[in-house]
């Protein structure tokens, strides 16, 4: 069993996953670093961490498939023998923004597979892995992370299934705090805004958001960075929440003020 707490990171391979692994591996983690497709963003992720003095493992799985979820796990605790941090991070937009008279139905289900399905049964998955290690030696602060959007509650009638997903993160995300709290293993959602990332980065899509950042979309009018996010995970792995679970914290720049 390794002598290092352990995360697993999903869709750890870039973008905001990638900072997130090297912002881990600062605090002290082993990183498993999970991808579905991009083996050489992984081993960039990988040596990264590594250049930075931390050690880190790759492993390609689809958080959407049973068995790979299963793999996953197992390829974790094979490799370190204990996981103290679950992020799940991977996610997935639809392949065209469509309106929602127009949905299809086989994006739908892709959509929501990756974005909901996936960390509803991973989150299970780890959380028994969890409980069994809790029981049989300490696991110092426990936790499971999830990354939602700020899509969980501002809807876009072109952009439905990924909404949707998204609101079923947060739920997902209170019903395990409260299932896990007996055990002392806490539950996060972080909710990213405007973030400058792969998903953003088609010169229309950065236009659209340029324009309304410009015209204060948010109190702090810039994009928010795949670092910012990380921060907010550091602090969870820390365990400088200790009084907090199912907390949401919001890395948007304050749009969830709503302010008129």
């Amino acid at each position: 069993m390794s002598e290092q707490r352990v995360a697993l990171v999903t869709g750890g391979s870039r973008g905001i996953g990638r900072a997130i692994s090297l912002e881990l591996a600062r605090s002290g983690y082993a990183v498993l670093i999970n991808f579905n497709t991009n083996l050489d963003e992984a081993e960039r992720t990988r040596s990264a961490v590594e250049s930075e003095g931390g050690q880190a493992e790759v492993c390609q799985a689809d958080v959407s498939a049973p068995s790979h979820r299963d793999l996953l796990v197992n390829f974790t605790m094979e490799t370190y023998g204990r996981i103290d941090l679950l992020v799940n991070n991977a996610g997935i937009g639809p392949p065209a923004r469509t309106d929602i008279l127009d949905t299809d139905i086989d994006d739908y289900h892709q959509v929501l597979a990756t974005n909901l399905t996936g960390p509803y049964f991973l989150t299970q998955r780890v959380a028994k892995a969890m409980i069994h290690l809790l029981e049989t030696q300490r696991l110092p602060s426990p936790a499971i992370v999830n990354v939602s959007s700020i899509r969980a509650y501002t809807a876009a009638w072109n952009y439905g299934e990924y909404c949707i997903s998204k609101a079923g993160l947060s739920m997902v995300t209170k019903l395990f705090a409260r299932r896990l709290a007996e055990y002392g293993i806490k539950v996060y959602e972080i909710r990213p805004g405007v973030i400058e990332t792969d998903m953003t980065a088609k010169p229309e899509t950065r236009a659209y958001y340029n324009q309304l950042i410009g015209h204060g979309m948010a109190p702090i009018d810039r994009w928010g960075t795949p670092e910012d996010v990380a921060r907010a995970v550091g602090m969870i792995a820390r365990g400088d929440l200790p009084f907090s679970t199912g907390e949401v914290i919001n890395v948007d720049g304050g749009w969830h003020l709503r302010s008129l």
